[in-house]
């Protein structure tokens, strides 16, 4: 399967570009039956060369017939767009068929065709897990986000939200203090952001972290959309955890969906006088794991199949086995697989953390080379 997304040794493929983009936006078309046609004809593009007979064979009428409906003027603009904005450092476009488009996310029921990332594409390989809760939350509730989201980076967890006010925004500064990091998962376009109080944290999470969107360029804020991409938060990560949540949140949504993709869902508890409480309560009453520590949802996640083979260990201080492999040369990272002995998932991990603690870089080779710094 080709890799379509734009890197920066070449220029973008300006017509898969459009296939994608094409076959995303054709109205009555979502991402399920846009996956029924993939399997059946192998590409977007081949989708628009087979002819409405063929596709009627698989899907409605009428949506075969806007499949072979012609470009409009509007498709065009939005191709033009994206392109644009793809000419800018960091900003990518990864397709379902791109090979770091995130394995456990491909796996869900409907993964998204298209993701339009603003930062650091190398973190959607890490293994994630998920933090979630009110966007009125308390002093506490913000200060256990934060502290959590931090410690879990710190052990090498890449921390997933939405940038919502609140649970979410504490999540994603604690994340920031650890070599984990964090993604933000929004509901508009990637050019946007939303909701503007949060426009230094969204510049400073694209810098450190990445800004990850489902939605076409200049999409605005519309309220069906955030429930829609919680499925992204909970489908990226091994495990989800709810600080805190009112009775009827979206929290819980993401939550259920967390359950039904198979993820391990935790929760905090919290004062039974508290309506803030009372969701986190119900998600426990209902199987979720009651956790008090961070080394409770450590312990667990180190059992998961999404994260056995891929969560890296702190960085240590002091001797470290991996930097001492690395040397002082640059050097492939299949040779470094040879003498650590380890599979390929857990040393994308080891060298995520030590790459994002400014302990080595990556060069524009693929080699990894050691970072020395000096008094």
């Amino acid at each position: 399967m080709q890799d379509t997304a734009p890197h920066p040794s070449s220029p973008p493929d300006t017509r898969a570009i459009a296939d994608w983009i094409r076959l995303e936006q054709t109205a009555g078309v979502g991402c399920r039956t846009a996956n029924l046609l993939l399997a059946a004809f192998g590409s977007p593009a081949a989708i628009f060369r087979a002819g409405h007979a063929a596709l009627a064979a698989h899907v409605p009428a009428a949506q075969a017939a806007a499949l072979c409906a012609p470009i409009s003027s509007e498709l065009a603009r939005q191709v033009e767009l994206t392109l644009a904005w793809l000419s800018q450092a960091n900003h990518h476009l990864l397709t379902l068929y791109d090979a770091d488009y995130p394995e456990a996310l491909r796996h869900i029921s409907d993964p998204p065709l298209l993701l339009y990332l603003n930062g650091q594409r190398a973190l959607l390989s890490a293994p994630m897990i998920a933090v979630v809760g009110s966007r009125n939350a308390s002093v506490q509730g913000r200060a256990n986000a934060e502290a959590f989201a931090e410690s879990l980076s710190q052990a090498g967890l890449c921390v997933v939200s939405g940038m919502a006010l609140g649970i979410d925004t504490a999540a994603h500064e604690g994340a920031l203090r650890g070599p984990g990091s964090t993604v933000a998962v929004i509901g508009t376009g990637a050019d946007r952001v939303y909701p503007a109080r949060n426009r230094l944290l969204a510049h400073r999470i694209a810098d450190e972290g990445c800004i990850l969107s489902e939605y076409a360029l200049g999409t605005p804020p519309v309220a069906g959309n955030f429930p829609r991409r919680n499925r992204i938060i909970s489908g990226m990560a091994a495990g989800v955890l709810v600080v805190e949540a009112a009775a009827q949140s979206g929290s819980l949504i993401t939550a259920q969906m967390a359950a039904e993709q198979g993820r391990d869902v935790f929760a905090l508890p919290g004062s039974i006088h508290s309506a803030l409480a009372k969701g986190c309560h119900q998600l426990i009453r209902e199987g979720a794991q009651l956790v008090e520590t961070v080394d409770e949802v450590l312990q667990a996640l180190r059992v998961s199949p999404l994260v056995r083979h891929a969560m890296p260990r702190p960085v240590a201080r002091g001797n470290d086995a991996l930097l001492d492999v690395l040397g002082h040369d640059p050097i492939e990272p299949d040779a470094l697989l040879d003498r650590l002995g380890i599979d390929a998932g857990a040393l994308a991990g080891e060298l995520l953390a030590r790459e994002l603690a400014g302990l080595l870089e990556r060069l524009p080779d693929g080699r990894v080379q050691r970072v020395v710094r000096t008094a």
